[in-house]
């Protein structure tokens, strides 16, 4: 009976282990803890970002109210914006689409990025933002990542 017993428990392992591997694989690449990620991501940012959302991540004056165009103000992407509201898939899509691409009805100036950055240069700049993030937030944000991943939201913001 144990030798039933123990591979019934490896087996169980082995399965646990593909499913844990398999949900890391759907939520995302873009690791706050990881050195050259956030050193690339944040060069990256300085040269294609910084003129919308500010050299310190801070967003233009009075982003939650629409211009006399319409259009909403660039963010803010440290912890005072909503950036971290989001999982990072979203901001994947977002930032290689542009936001049209997702709603097309919310009126900003923001592009993609998808013709000028590779998806690893993306992911680096998800992983610079979340870096400047305090633990609390960086935690919160990685739980609405995890769940995105969860529900079958892969790294591409596909299903």
């Amino acid at each position: 009976m144990k030798p039933k017993l123990v591979a019934a428990c490896a087996i169980a392992a082995i399965v646990v282990a593909i499913g844990g591997w398999k949900l890391a694989e759907r939520m995302s690449p873009a690791g706050p803890n990881i050195a050259e990620m956030v050193a690339r991501g944040q060069k990256i940012y300085a040269a294609n970002c910084a003129s919308c959302h500010g050299d310190r991540l801070q967003g233009q004056p009075n982003w939650k109210q629409q211009t006399a165009e319409g259009v909403l103000p660039a963010p803010p992407h440290d912890a005072t914006g909503h950036t971290w509201h989001h999982p990072d898939q979203q901001l994947f899509k977002i930032t290689k689409l542009g936001v049209a691409a997702l709603v097309p009805t919310y009126k900003t100036n923001m592009a993609g990025f998808g013709d000028s950055l590779s998806d690893q240069d993306i992911w680096d700049v998800i992983a610079y933002l979340k870096s400047t993030w305090p633990p609390d937030i960086q935690e919160r944000q990685r739980a609405i990542t995890k769940s995105a991943a969860e529900q079958g939201f892969g790294p591409s913001g596909a299903q």
